[in-house]
């Protein structure tokens, strides 16, 4: 198991709510506790709030990882990515999800609400969870992105 600590934060803009609610329903079985963020009833948010809310219980220490969820994606990895210490990866399929980290050490999973090319969200995330990062000559390239 990638993950020892079990408690992720995952966040949406206003177009996939029900996605992240199917994932917390899939990951709380597993033993995962879930704190979710998206604001509250059918109106827009502000992703980079959503994006800063999940990111600061990373950084905190109050999540191990996060996963965010906007319509193409791109928006939340951005914003993301704009913490320190975090890693966050857009990916598509499991493939990638795996070596986001198994190479780069992602502790942040970025997709997409709108077309993601595998939309089995519940086989990215077990991918992405389940994976190692392999360190070695990864490590000394996750540190020069500081």
């Amino acid at each position: 198991m990638a993950f020892k600590i079990r408690t992720i934060s995952i966040g949406s803009d206003h177009r996939a709510r029900e996605i992240v609610d199917g994932l917390a329903a899939h990951l709380e079985p597993l033993g995962w506790t879930v704190h979710k963020h998206y604001g509250a009833g059918e109106d827009s948010v502000d992703y980079p709030r959503i994006a800063q809310d999940v990111t600061q219980e990373i950084v905190s220490g109050e999540s191990v990882c996060g996963i965010l969820i906007c319509g193409s994606g791109i928006g939340m990895s951005m914003a993301a990515n704009k913490v320190d210490g975090i890693r966050a990866a857009l990916v598509h399929e499991p493939v990638a999800a795996e070596m986001s980290r198994r190479h780069n050490d992602a502790n942040v999973l970025c997709m997409a609400a709108n077309g993601p090319l595998d939309s089995d969200y519940n086989a990215i995330v077990d991918t992405w969870l389940a994976t190692e990062f392999e360190g070695g000559r990864h490590q000394r390239r996750v540190a020069l992105m500081r």
